[in-house]
């Protein structure tokens, strides 16, 4: 049974940082595409980050140059380092899993709200 649990929400200042974690069981882990996604309130639920097996990473276009994605493949983990954080970036952050040779899996977490505001 796969598990995303992800702690490390809250209220930031604008301007601050905040890191989220996502730790994952229940799946091949070093063979998976790990991701964040974000929705807010009225709007669907858009990219912020993803990182393959391979290490390779592209961001969503409002988020590029202040989030940062990494993977620590040994503790089955995956981490949003989020900077420069603005009021427009309160949303619910979801960890998300893919694995698209089999064993297939598309799997989620159940979110973390972040709400960036003074």
């Amino acid at each position: 049974q796969a598990q995303l649990v992800e702690p490390g929400g809250g209220l930031v200042q604008p301007g601050g940082s905040r890191r989220l974690s996502c730790a994952a069981s229940g799946i091949i882990f070093g063979f998976s595409t790990m991701g964040w996604y974000r929705q807010a309130p009225g709007k669907q639920r858009e990219l912020v980050a993803r990182i393959t097996s391979a290490g390779s990473t592209n961001y969503g276009d409002l988020v590029k140059g202040r989030f940062t994605i990494s993977r620590d493949n040994a503790k089955n983990m995956v981490y949003l380092q989020m900077n420069s954080l603005k009021p427009e970036d309160t949303a619910s952050y979801y960890c998300n899993v893919q694995r698209s040779s089999v064993p297939v899996y598309n799997y989620w977490g159940q979110g973390t709200q972040v709400t960036v505001s003074s």
